[in-house]
């Protein structure tokens, strides 16, 4: 009997090959960095509160909201906040919001 002399299988592909047979779905990378981006800014502003010394308990009743909505904002829940909580979080640390709208060509300070 003749044995015929297999090539090696090979096992594992790399990286650009999966990348290439699985094609990103672009709207969920968009979702995943909106996601990403908005739980950075929360951290930076959870940072600022700890920085202060201050709990969420005593954000919240500067804010007169309960402690659940400033642990939402925290987490990133930014989108849901709405410009209104999240200017009154940024008084109760003592800051101040300033709004840009973007034209593209041209920003314009709005407050």
């Amino acid at each position: 009997m003749s044995e015929v002399a297999k090539a090696p299988t090979r096992r594992s592909r790399s990286w650009q090959e999966v990348r290439a047979a699985r094609k990103p779905r672009e709207d969920r990378v968009a979702a995943h960095k909106d996601r990403m981006l908005a739980e950075t800014r929360a951290l930076r502003l959870r940072e600022m509160r700890e920085e202060q010394g201050l709990t969420q308990v005593e954000i919240a009743a500067r804010m007169h909201v309960t402690q659940p909505s400033v642990s939402a904002l925290e987490r990133g829940d930014l989108e849901k906040a709405g410009l209104a909580t999240i200017k009154a979080y940024v008084e109760a640390l003592g800051g101040k919001v300033e709004m840009i709208a973007d034209f593209g060509d041209h920003k314009v300070v709005i407050g």
